[in-house]
């Protein structure tokens, strides 16, 4: 399975001084090509032996600090990022032929942007994070569908649901931010934001 990459490129005075400010360009891209689900992202951790894991996850917002999502507490991922609070983001937008890498530190968000959030989902999502254990076996579909039955019944509609105290959100504050372009014979455009010890960000290009 091969094709030849070639709608764009991407070159130094293309760029945007602030990587930040260069993702939401290109993110406002994929929503006006129509790409599905733009914000989706594989989220990469690794525990603190070191073991890799990878799954995708949703960008809920993007703004100075950096990228966040929002997760069970109680799973997998959170369970990498308590240990080793370093993670990599990749957005695999096939076809606009881009991609960016991110790589970042991650810290928990304060409990009122979490409850804001929460708040402001769909009731049968939040219904959803109380009902699932997430990453623990269950039984059967049956078994979990009991479950979200029993929420439904604590929270009737048109009530309030809370928060549930084993749910909440990241920040990843980028370190690092690679910006890939598709080029005919996969000599590929490949522009780099990397962090300078004084803090102010450095463009570099990488070799395909």
């Amino acid at each position: 399975m091969r094709r030849t990459y070639g709608l764009g490129e991407l070159l130094e005075d293309q760029m945007a001084s602030d990587p930040i400010q260069q993702f939401e360009t290109w993110l406002q891209q994929a929503r006006e090509a129509g790409l599905a689900e733009p914000n989706a992202m594989v989220l990469a951790t690794a525990d603190r032996d070191g073991r890799p894991s990878a799954r995708t996850v949703l960008l809920k917002r993007v703004d100075e600090r950096g990228f966040v999502f929002y997760t069970n507490q109680q799973s997998r991922k959170a369970d990498d990022l308590s240990g080793n609070p370093h993670c990599a983001l990749v957005f695999p937008w096939h076809a606009m032929e881009r991609q960016v890498r991110i790589e970042g530190t991650v810290t928990k968000l304060p409990t009122d942007e979490v409850d804001a959030y929460f708040a402001s989902r769909p009731r049968e999502s939040q219904l959803g994070a109380w009902a699932s254990q997430q990453s623990q076996p269950v039984v059967s579909r049956e078994e979990l569908d009991l479950q979200y039955e029993s929420y439904e019944r604590q929270w009737p509609e048109g009530t309030e649901i809370s928060t549930p105290y084993f749910w909440g959100g990241y920040l990843v504050a980028p370190e690092a931010i690679e910006f890939w372009q598709g080029r005919v014979g996969r000599l590929h455009d490949r522009l780099a934001y990397r962090r300078a010890s004084s803090g102010s960000w450095e463009l570099v290009r990488l070799q395909p």
